[in-house]
């Protein structure tokens, strides 16, 4: 892959747009422009690797190929098949497609996504006289089109699987906290690392072991095994590895504040630990068993962060009614000069908390809109 401008989309969850904005031009990437669900820019090969390794609050990072006209299979498979298959995938590898179509004549995704794998394995039997086959679960190469009012784009998913996937956490059976949303709040909040950092409902520690990773100047990508680009036939060994080694320098292996987790649950705990200890930060970080009755920072200012259940069945609400009354006044009688934020996915329990909130950023956890709510505790 030679060096020359390539194009790329980076996509997030809604309402994370500007954050991942924010971490393109840390990482030297300018003129990003922001869109509808995600930030595109153009640059070298090598840019796009890297926001595979540091972005924190994206979910992918697309190389887009090709956009053309689209209204019927036949434009399709021509579309698709016209796209130098060749720079990246050889007769030996593997590949799936996954399509997501909106307002167009075509309207059955499997139908799209079979068609255009036609259309690619024929263009690389055409040169190379031997077809690549289909791994859906983890294939050498993810590819995605995108079909919107009769416009096809073609693109790479650079990473293989969603960047959330960071490596450190095996309880993905659950439904909590995606890694990039945890890190998106510790964003949200501006904590800079410098002041004492506290989850008292930490769950499985997602919060805490992201707000470490940030502190520490970890990149979230140093704990993965591997990204999909690594397997292209242009894929460049020597620039990723220097890449990763200035990732390794960059890192801090202390902390001048304590990051710590809370929970009531024994096993919560347990699972934390593991997570910390697969993610590196298990000496920056501590959780602790213990009911948020009895929670209060070892000093202040101190930043808070913290997720607590919505209550998405009816009945749960009026049980939860009580905890966040109880989260009030912890947070009123024991943490004054800190600062709070609550994830809420529920408005009337939000009123429950009975303080003030100075500002409320809508944030999307899958399909539920959550606002995340700061106090100021005086």
């Amino acid at each position: 892959m030679a060096d020359m401008s390539e194009k790329f989309f980076v996509t997030s969850a809604r309402g994370l747009e500007e954050l991942v904005a924010g971490e393109l031009a840390g990482l030297g990437i300018s003129a990003a422009r922001v869109e509808k669900g995600g930030v595109s820019f153009q640059g070298e090969m090598m840019d796009g690797c890297r926001a595979c390794l540091w972005l924190r609050t994206a979910s992918r990072v697309l190389l887009l190929l090709a956009e053309f006209p689209c209204s019927s299979p036949q434009e399709l498979y021509d579309g698709v098949r016209g796209i130098d298959w060749n720079r990246y995938l050889l007769p030996e590898m593997t590949l799936a497609v996954d399509s997501v179509l909106r307002d167009s004549t075509m309207t059955h995704s499997g139908f799209v996504a079979l068609k255009s794998k036609d259309a690619i394995v024929d263009a690389v039997r055409d040169r190379r006289g031997r077809r690549p086959s289909v791994d859906t679960r983890s294939p050498d190469l993810r590819v995605n089109v995108h079909l919107v009012k009769n416009r096809c784009s073609v693109s790479l998913d650079m990473a293989g699987e969603p960047l959330d996937r960071r490596g450190y956490r095996l309880d993905r059976n659950k439904a909590p906290l995606r890694e990039n949303l945890a890190a998106a709040l510790v964003a949200f909040s501006g904590w800079d690392g410098e002041t004492p950092f506290y989850d008292p409902m930490c769950g499985s520690g997602t919060i805490v072991i992201e707000a470490a990773l940030l502190a520490s100047r970890t990149a979230p990508g140093l704990l993965r095994e591997r990204f999909g680009f690594q397997s292209w036939p242009g894929h460049d060994p020597g620039a990723w590895r220097a890449l990763l080694a200035e990732a390794g320098e960059l890192r801090r292996r202390e902390l001048g504040v304590r990051v710590r987790g809370l929970d009531r649950s024994p096993g919560a705990i347990d699972m934390a630990r593991q997570n910390a200890t697969r993610a590196g930060v298990q000496r920056l970080v501590s959780f602790n068993p213990g009911e948020f009755g009895t929670f209060s920072p070892a000093s202040s200012p101190a930043m808070i962060i913290f997720n607590p259940p919505y209550g998405e069945r009816m009945g749960e609400i009026e049980e939860l009614a009580g905890l966040y009354r109880t989260m009030g006044d912890v947070l009123k009688q024991r943490c004054a000069g800190s600062t709070a934020f609550i994830l809420c996915g529920n408005s009337e329990l939000a009123k429950q908390v009975g303080l003030k909130a100075t500002r409320r950023i809508p944030v999307w956890n899958g399909p539920l809109e959550c606002r995340l709510m700061k106090y100021e505790l005086y």
